[in-house]
């Protein structure tokens, strides 16, 4: 049904309206960029639907207004083009015709047909993504609301146009689309939306792991990703692609008198990361900081729940889920480091810090070594003021000697004082495996203090050495 509401639209989308109304084309922009007017959000991303063949009118904006960059994916009549208003504010415009949609039970991709405006705007994910902006001049600015979008925009809460079952049935990637709007947005599911994930999450299975790698990812750089992560593990769809994190939930960890949920106190540190943090990968980081203590669980009387080795076999287990979720293997390697080291600066803060401590973390952690100590500020979720207080103070005292020992001994962006080719030039050796035993040693002499971070020093330590290993 029309809602009689009108909305000011800029000047770019007046000027898109005047050229369908010459070519007689009914034009709207559709989806997102309507909600996230509504909701005085920035967006550059337009849906411009038509009633009719979208690909000569996306040849028309791009020749009189001008466009660039147009590319037109014949198969599925659809055009995609930039197009910059005044204020060279640049826009990304996708042009689509009107259609209806089946779907092969086995299979998210549509068979889809000619359709009305009424039968678009039912095939779309949610209601307030079911909206239509009105671009023609007779009727410009106009709202289209058929399924009640803007009070369920007022509400905040998330609806289906149609029945939630069928709606994810055709698509069961947007299961996951709706715990990243909930998180993103900031909204409730409807109570039908849980049932249908609840009873569904299997059908998650025929969506490539390539589409939920790109809806998880998106969930993971919300302002609080664990309002969607909860709803994943909650519904059950979590197992279905990452299984290992699921089974944290449960497992029980020692904290002061009471016990944690490893799977949300997880999710927690997620979010005191991304309080402090944009940065995608560490907050991928500190998901998987845990990963391996269902596998190393062990309960002891005495001492509660252990998790011996669990940075070890957590490496392991976060090369697997790359894979598995077809991530870039680029981060894994930042992420591994973190995972293994996620510990080492506790230690450190429960005793008297020796020099030689504290230039092996620098070094060790090296570039990442704020984002280190970040997530292990992060990894503290007791609700005992005095404990974190406590834990808080030593963490404190080590970025302070970390500071103090960086500063003394230029470690802050750390390189040995010699390489492998001064130690070849000076001893007179080709590479092999004696110039790597000295080159190692060399550098932990350094880092132990045994002989000052100097380029002189280094060199006669390394003639030392090959006289004792000759």
């Amino acid at each position: 049904m029309d809602k009689k509401i009108v909305l000011q639209i800029p000047a770019i989308l007046i000027e898109i309206g005047d050229l369908a109304d010459r070519k007689g084309v009914p034009a709207y922009v559709v989806g997102g960029y309507v909600r996230d007017m509504l909701m005085h959000r920035s967006c550059s991303d337009i849906d411009i639907m038509v009633i009719g063949d979208p690909l000569p009118f996306a040849q028309t904006i791009k020749n009189e207004l001008p466009g660039r960059n147009l590319v037109v994916f014949e198969r599925f009549r659809t055009a995609q083009l930039e197009v910059s208003d005044s204020e060279k504010q640049t826009f990304k415009l996708e042009i689509v015709g009107a259609r209806k949609e089946s779907y092969n039970p086995d299979s998210r991709k549509p068979i889809t047909e000619t359709g009305t405006l009424e039968e678009d705007l039912a095939r779309r994910d949610f209601t307030i993504n079911a909206l239509a902006l009105s671009l023609n001049s007779s009727s410009r600015g106009l709202l289209v609301d058929q399924f009640n979008g803007i009070e369920h925009l007022s509400g905040r809460i998330l609806r289906t146009p149609l029945e939630p079952k069928q709606t994810f049935s055709d698509d069961p990637l947007r299961m996951m689309r709706a715990a990243r709007f909930s998180a993103q947005l900031d909204f409730r599911l409807d109570e039908a939306i849980i049932l249908a994930m609840n009873e569904m999450h299997e059908r998650i299975r025929i969506v490539s792991r390539e589409r939920i790698s790109q809806e998880f990812l998106k969930i993971m750089q919300c302002p609080k990703p664990s309002a969607g992560l909860s709803i994943l593990y909650e519904t059950g769809l979590l197992k279905e692609f990452m299984p290992e994190v699921a089974l944290m939930a449960g497992i029980e960890q020692v904290d002061g008198l009471g016990h944690k949920d490893t799977l949300y106190h997880t999710f927690q540190v997620i979010d005191n990361v991304a309080a402090q943090s944009d940065k995608l990968w560490l907050r991928v980081a500190a998901l998987l900081h845990d990963i391996a203590k269902p596998v190393t669980k062990r309960f002891y009387p005495s001492s509660g729940w252990t998790f011996h080795g669990h940075e070890a076999v957590g490496i392991r287990l976060v090369s697997k889920i790359f894979t598995a979720m077809r991530w870039p293997l680029e981060p894994s390697e930042y992420v591994r480091k973190m995972v293994r080291m996620h510990h080492r600066p506790i230690p450190l803060s429960k005793e008297e810090i020796t020099d030689s401590a504290v230039r092996r973390l620098i070094v060790d952690a090296a570039e990442d070594l704020d984002d280190l100590m970040l997530l292990c500020r992060a990894d503290v979720t007791s609700k005992n003021p005095r404990k974190v207080a406590r834990i808080m103070s030593n963490f404190n005292n080590v970025e302070q000697r970390i500071s103090e020992v960086a500063e003394k001994d230029l470690l802050a962006k750390w390189r040995p004082p010699i390489d492998g080719k001064d130690i070849m030039d000076t001893l007179g050796l080709s590479e092999g495996k004696l110039v790597g035993i000295m080159k190692s040693r060399m550098e932990n002499a350094v880092i132990d203090g045994i002989i000052p971070y100097e380029r002189e020093a280094a060199l006669d330590y390394i003639k030392m050495l090959y006289r004792e290993l000759s």
